[in-house]
């Protein structure tokens, strides 16, 4: 019994990052642990940027264009936000599909295996096709904190291998399960080839059916260079996306992916973006 205490308290002091929303000042992130750290921490603008003028100095000195996609958003020059979607796919999301071809709007979708990949793989196919970002979010939804290194890959691999399967590619981008991450996360992450995404946006869909709510806890908390958090399964998000959309475009907003958010930085594996 003893051991079992010991290695419970282990447990509790390991070093987790949580992401916190408060709905009143947009999402803050709170680092808990005792005095422990998480390295490996940089906003989207900051990796943007940094990318930018190491861009730059090449370009004087005669070297390579960095790499980019022909036509999409410059994110140094326009007002971007990252429109994003977890724990997908499930039924509803053939119609949040029909929405974001008809607003011209791509989106980052963070996949969650057990129930979701593994059950609507016509529709992952549908998201690749369309031009919307294939992300990871764990096979089961685990909190990735509270796992072995050998545990983590377990949730990790399934939906890797799903997606490269379905659509060709593999996921460069995860999201931890309730922004819960840590180093032992983070090298778990860098050994598989995987950023990790977190957000400064929520409705907090999981808890309400209120259409009106959702739009407006989106607008209330969006910046630029913010990263919003959906839920396409629950009831009332798809029907809030036409709005959230044309109200930010009309707050002079342009929808991304959260790949075109960081542009021209490339996402490094381990690293943990938060705007």
């Amino acid at each position: 019994m003893k051991r079992s205490r010991t290695r419970l308290g282990q447990r509790l002091r390991k070093p987790v990052f949580r992401a916190a929303v408060t709905l009143a000042t947009g999402a803050s992130l709170l680092l808990t642990g005792g005095c422990a750290t998480l390295h490996g921490v940089k906003a989207p603008h900051d990796a943007r940027e940094a990318a930018a003028e190491e861009s730059g100095a090449q370009k004087s000195a005669g070297g390579p264009d960095s790499p980019g996609s022909p036509g999409s958003p410059d994110c140094t020059v326009a007002k971007c936000v990252a429109l994003t979607f977890d724990g997908g796919p499930s039924k509803p999301t053939p119609k949040l599909l029909d929405i974001l071809k008809e607003k011209k709007v791509h989106a980052t979708f963070f996949l969650q295996g057990k129930g979701h990949a593994d059950t609507y793989p016509d529709t992952v196919l549908r998201m690749s096709e369309e031009g919307h970002e294939i992300a990871n979010h764990t096979w089961s939804h685990k909190v990735l904190t509270e796992l072995s290194a050998e545990e983590i890959e377990a949730e990790m691999k399934p939906v890797q291998d799903d997606v490269r399967r379905i659509t060709g590619r593999a996921p460069v981008l995860m999201r931890p399960p309730q922004g819960r991450t840590s180093d032992d996360v983070s090298a778990v992450m860098r050994k598989l080839g995987l950023a990790q995404i977190l957000w400064s946006v929520t409705a907090k869909d999981y808890a309400t059916t209120d259409t009106a709510l959702i739009t407006r806890r989106v607008l209330d908390q969006t910046r630029r260079d913010g990263i919003i958090l959906l839920h396409d399964r629950y009831k009332g998000t798809v029907p809030a996306v036409p709005g959230i959309i044309d109200s930010l475009r009309r707050r002079g907003y342009t929808v991304v992916t959260v790949s075109q958010l960081l542009a021209p930085a490339s996402p490094e594996p381990g690293t943990v973006y938060r705007p």
